[in-house]
């Protein structure tokens, strides 16, 4: 059962062993693991890495395991940043641009997507990945629960991708792919494909699938004896890409949000919180505003 702040400084300072005789009633507040993913710190298992490497503190104190529950009342900090109350839930559609990586820093130096929002945008996180030459519709939330659940394989959205590969493929080709493949071991679930058209050495392809493996489309492609030259995703789940340029971001409403995530309508209402001090993109503005 995991303890509160005070109780697990009581514990370490008393040497305290939580039992049998302990009582059943659960401890007030959240795991702070769910905390900071809300506040949009960090999802669930890379704020369990944060707080594993000494980077998270509860009232002055350096924490190093993520069975803690907190409270409104304690003083969570990152890095030495003060961590507040989080904002609503939020979602946006950002139009990724090839070149672009997926994730907050790379080690190899190059630029993410992250280099490439807004100024003005809060701090956020992806919903799963489009690898680098990969372009189109990345999911972009605030709120680390929406992440996990958007995610997860059981919520089962399918993602639509055109797909351009070379050559002259017939339907039949694409006969595994509609049956599910397995590649070096790793198994493929079925997908949808529809050979669209021609265009002169490419042909044109719609794929759709319901999991994100890592770089599914384009192994899968390669495995019946194509290469993939470009792959856009146009949708994932009920949200489109549409008209939105590359490199541009539109907010989802609040209300279309709820509806098609099943969330509750508590934070109807509720004003937003003020936000932790991140320091702030030094980039010009891009992009469009929410829809009214």
């Amino acid at each position: 059962m995991p303890l509160t702040a005070s109780e697990t400084r009581l514990s370490q300072a008393a040497g305290m062993r939580y039992g049998r005789g302990m009582s059943n009633t659960p401890p007030p507040g959240d795991r702070i693991a769910k905390v900071l993913a809300r506040a949009g710190v960090a999802s669930r298992r890379e704020a369990e890495r944060m707080i594993e490497a000494g980077r998270v503190t509860v009232n002055g104190k350096a924490i190093s395991s993520p069975a803690l529950n907190v409270t409104a009342k304690d003083r969570i900090t990152v890095d030495g940043k003060l961590v507040s109350e989080p904002e609503p839930s939020r979602l946006w559609l950002y139009h990724k641009p090839p070149g672009l990586v997926t994730t907050a820093r790379d080690e190899k130096g190059r630029k993410t997507i992250f280099d490439d929002l807004p100024e003005d945008m809060p701090r956020v996180m992806s919903v799963g990945r489009l690898d680098l030459n990969s372009e189109g519709l990345l999911l972009l939330t605030n709120d680390g629960g929406i992440k996990r659940k958007l995610e997860l394989p059981s919520t089962g959205w399918l993602r639509k991708y055109r797909v351009r590969v070379n050559g002259r493929p017939k339907d039949e080709d694409f006969a595994p792919l509609r049956k599910g493949l397995v590649i070096e071991g790793e198994r493929f679930q079925p997908m949808t494909v529809s050979l669209d058209r021609q265009q002169g050495a490419n042909a044109w392809l719609t794929i759709g699938l319901r999991e994100g493996k890592n770089r599914e489309i384009r192994r899968a492609i390669e495995d019946i004896g194509y290469v993939v030259n470009r792959l856009l995703r146009v949708s994932y789940g009920p949200f489109q890409l549409g008209d939105l340029k590359p490199g541009e971001v539109e907010e989802i409403r609040r209300r279309v949000m709820r509806d098609q995530l099943g969330l509750e309508t508590e934070e109807r209402g509720k004003p937003a919180a003020k936000r932790p001090s991140w320091p702030q993109r030094k980039r010009p503005a891009i992009g469009k505003k929410p829809r009214k």
